[in-house]
């Protein structure tokens, strides 16, 4: 007889990691505050084991390295007091990543924009001026 995988863990999985977000969030906002710049955090990944959670964030008002190293210097006491409102085993060891698709995302936009602006294409004139190359058959 074969043991099929549960599909309970992958969705514990998830439950858990939007839970650390939702709480990580409010402590960064308490206890960081804005001297970092205004930090939000887009995406939590937990580890199978529940050890290390990968948290990814973006920053406005400051560069992403000095909310990346206030982060790192705050990621102990953030995971104490994570420790204190979540009420599991373990309580995975934080590791921040600054999220650069945002800024991906903004300058595709700008690229696609620049492409697409009225200026880049012909006048009326010269296209009805235009004749297309005879086919030789």
């Amino acid at each position: 007889m074969t043991r099929h995988k549960s599909k309970a863990p992958a969705s514990r999985n998830l439950r858990l990691a939007e839970q650390i977000q939702k709480d990580l969030a409010q402590l960064i906002q308490r206890e960081l505050g804005t001297r970092s710049g205004l930090i939000t955090l887009t995406g939590v990944e937990l580890s199978p084991d529940y050890a290390h959670a990968k948290v990814y964030f973006t920053v406005l008002g400051a560069e992403p390295e000095v909310a990346l190293d206030a982060l790192n210097e705050k990621a102990g006491y953030l995971h104490s007091l994570l420790f204190k409102m979540l009420h599991i085993h373990t309580v995975p060891t934080l590791h921040f990543h600054h999220d650069n698709q945002l800024a991906h995302g903004i300058e595709m936009t700008k690229l696609i924009d620049r492409a697409n602006r009225p200026e880049d294409f012909p006048e009326e004139d010269e296209v009805a001026d235009f004749e297309p190359p005879k086919i030789r058959g």
